[in-house]
């Protein structure tokens, strides 16, 4: 049986390259250092990441997401259990990983075959109730596509990240209308790599405007998190930082029992 509590998470970006996949650890990382019990996914198989953000050791993984979808292991089974490694359970939670493999051979198979996102979906609970979670983050695959859509439509809440660029809102508008008939309970913008120089309350409306979903955190194009070149988890490394205390209140509100729908910020012309 599901715990009744749990949230699901998905993180989603029309484009490559707007820091998901950073945001998918860093957000984990601080949920679990508050005391949530947290698992991450890495479901972009064709791409995968996450591990390189956490400094996971892929030697060590016996099975990965990758294996379960071509039905050679549980779902459980591919879980890594980080939590003392990267000092995330002072509070009491738990931070798993769920790596996907790095093997030409697997990534060339998800790529010419795709995998049965629903598959996933329905081994989910399985993976709730084994690891006792309260929170299930899955960073997805850039764009969108059959599996994509079938793990948007099962989150609670969906984070469409958006950089000031064109190519980004077009591509924002189609997933956030693509969302809404989906039905998600929740979805969030975040403003992402925000230049020096673009006033954030600005930006933050002029989203609201466009899309009409509520802006959740606006996140600033940092240097820092650069020259980290996703090898490290910047919130852990810099906890001091005024980017870090952003992705805390993102991560308490994904958490609280309250953030399973917000309402649509109504946009220009509309009723």
């Amino acid at each position: 049986m599901v715990k009744p509590m749990v949230k699901i998470v998905s993180l989603l970006s029309y484009r490559g390259g707007t820091g998901k996949s950073n945001l998918s650890a860093n957000l984990a990382w601080l949920a679990a250092r508050s005391g949530a019990k947290v698992a991450l996914l890495d479901t972009d198989l064709q791409s995968p990441g996450v591990h390189i953000v956490l400094g996971t050791d892929m030697a060590r993984s016996v099975f990965t997401l990758s294996d379960f979808v071509a039905k050679r292991c549980q779902l459980e089974e591919a879980a890594i259990d980080l939590t003392d490694e990267l000092e995330a359970g002072v509070a009491g939670g738990k931070l798993y990983l769920l790596p996907s493999s790095m093997s030409v051979e697997a990534i060339t198979h998800v790529i010419g075959d795709g995998y049965d996102a629903g598959l996933l979906n329905r081994a989910m609970a399985g993976l709730v109730e084994a690891l006792g979670l309260d929170l299930l983050v899955l960073d997805c695959h850039p764009g969108l596509n059959r599996e994509t859509l079938l793990t948007a439509a099962v989150s609670d809440t969906l984070l469409v990240l958006v950089r000031p660029d064109a190519q980004d809102f077009q591509g924002t508008a189609v997933i956030t209308e693509v969302a809404r008939k989906l039905h998600v309970p929740s979805i969030l913008l975040v403003a992402s790599k925000v230049l020096d120089g673009v006033d954030p309350v600005a930006f933050t409306a002029r989203l609201e405007e466009a899309f009409g979903f509520e802006v959740a955190a606006s996140i600033p194009l940092v240097p820092g998190i650069a020259r980290l070149g996703s090898s490290g988890i910047f919130a852990k490394l810099h906890p001091d930082h005024p980017v870090v205390a952003i992705l805390q209140q993102l991560a308490a509100r994904l958490l609280a029992p309250n953030a399973d729908r917000s309402p649509e910020v109504k946009a220009e012309g509309t009723s």
